[in-house]
């Protein structure tokens, strides 16, 4: 029955689907999520809205023209008004078109600190978009190697599993031949149900990790991707002294933060300008044709007026409860508040990247340890390998070397992805991660 399972196994991945996941490279993943994520979709047509906003007819440079027409029909009474000339029933019936131009001349410069907001409101719209495609393409690399590091770990799992399935194959023939006890049996068949256990639980693992990446790129949950980047690839060498520097002048949400700043400032002057007085232009056309009918008689008139006006009108607010005042006051606040949210922001990911600079630091140095550890564990479950070959070394001291080795392999393989982790973390917070894959 245990010489069944693989072949029960390759039967399971072909109707899963496994054997025929498509390869995935890191970059081609990055590509997808940005072309298919709904954040960063969403992100797109926010700035194709301040790019249309951005303009100087919204900002109120030119002027609005209106087209009215209005047609009036009234019956007048006139029957029982000794008063009127125009005794009797009289339909009084009239066509208005009218053509408006209405312009601010001047307004205290507001149209052009309004303009300037709509700019800052479009960069603050590709900011945030920027911010999006850098989490998304931090979260891609990380559960792209968390899939790697599944499988990897799927696989270490399988050879403790097959390890363990060898050897009770082998005690069931020493049983046969009473060479070996049932206790020794009976233990090896407990080991290699604990190890089943542990690699059931490791598929299921690896199985949400696959699951997770096919949602982050917005793909079916049941497609199967095959991650092809290996977890042991050479880093770039970091530059400390340029990544401090990068964190202020390159980091996204520092950047944002200034952006917030300079729309507060604008803020701050389109405030300013209800201050000034307000020259405004008018100018227009207006026709009325009127019609008099006595309903009673044959008695009608009819008369066409035209009129053309223009004009400047000066308006000054010389009093309203001091708004004016509070509001520049308060808009200046609140430029103080966003300048100190920048450097609170600026002290807490200057901590968070000498943090992570030290993680990375020791994580580097654990890579070298680790691997160190896995050389030396491979070398003597080689040795007790040999040992046990010669009769000096029992199979449960050479399961155990062996499954010291296999634990080795896993905690360098944790400790691989904990570097890339930190490593694309350090990026992401110089701002640098875009100028690797957004190139």
């Amino acid at each position: 029955m245990i010489r069944l399972k693989p072949f029960l196994l390759f039967i399971v991945l072909i109707f899963s689907g496994k054997l025929f996941a498509q390869d995935l490279s890191l970059r081609q993943a990055i590509e997808l999520a940005l072309e298919r994520n709904y954040q960063i979709q969403i992100s797109d047509k926010q700035i194709e809205i301040a790019l249309r906003n951005n303009s100087w007819s919204e900002a109120g440079a030119f002027p609005t023209v209106t087209l009215n027409a209005s047609f009036n029909n009234i019956i007048q009474d006139n029957r029982n008004n000794p008063f009127t000339f125009t005794p009797g029933l009289i339909l009084q019936q009239s066509l208005q078109p009218s053509l408006n131009l209405n312009w601010n001349a001047f307004s205290g410069f507001f149209v052009q600190m309004n303009k300037s907001r709509l700019e800052f409101l479009e960069q603050q719209s590709q900011g945030n978009a920027m911010l999006i495609i850098e989490n998304t393409t931090l979260e891609v690399i990380k559960v792209y190697y968390t899939a790697v590091l599944q499988r990897e770990k799927l696989r270490i799992l399988n050879k403790i599993l097959t390890y363990s399935r060898e050897r009770i194959s082998i005690f069931e023939v020493k049983q046969d031949y009473g060479s070996s006890n049932s206790l020794e049996l009976m233990q090896f068949k407990n080991q290699y149900l604990s190890d089943s256990m542990n690699y059931l639980l490791q598929e299921i693992s690896y199985d949400n990790a696959l699951r997770n990446l096919s949602l982050l790129l917005n793909y079916e949950l049941d497609s199967i991707f095959n991650p092809i980047d290996p977890l042991n690839f050479v880093l770039p060498l970091v530059d400390y002294n340029a990544l401090r520097q990068n964190v202020y002048t390159n980091n996204r949400n520092i950047q944002n933060q200034y952006i917030n700043l300079s729309l507060a400032e604008t803020n701050t002057k389109i405030q300013q300008s209800f201050l000034y007085p307000v020259v405004a232009v008018q100018a227009g056309y207006q026709y009325s044709r009127s019609s008099f009918r006595e309903l009673e008689s044959d008695f009608n008139a009819a008369f066409a007026v035209p009129n053309y006006f223009a004009g400047v009108t000066l308006r000054y607010n010389l009093y309203n409860n001091w708004q004016s005042k509070r509001a520049v006051e308060v808009a200046r606040v609140q430029e103080q508040i966003t300048q100190m949210n920048i450097e609170d922001l600026k002290r807490t990911v200057s901590n968070n990247a000498e943090t992570l600079i030290r993680m990375y630091q020791m994580r580097e140095k654990l890579i070298t340890v680790s691997t160190e550890n896995l050389t030396y564990a491979q070398k003597v479950y080689e040795l007790a390998e040999s040992r046990f070959a010669f009769g000096s070394l029992n199979s449960f001291d050479l399961l155990n070397v062996n499954n010291q080795y296999l634990q080795a392999e896993l905690n360098h393989l944790d400790n691989l992805y904990a570097r890339i982790e930190t490593f694309y973390e350090l990026y992401r917070l110089g701002g640098m991660l875009g100028l690797m894959y957004l190139k």
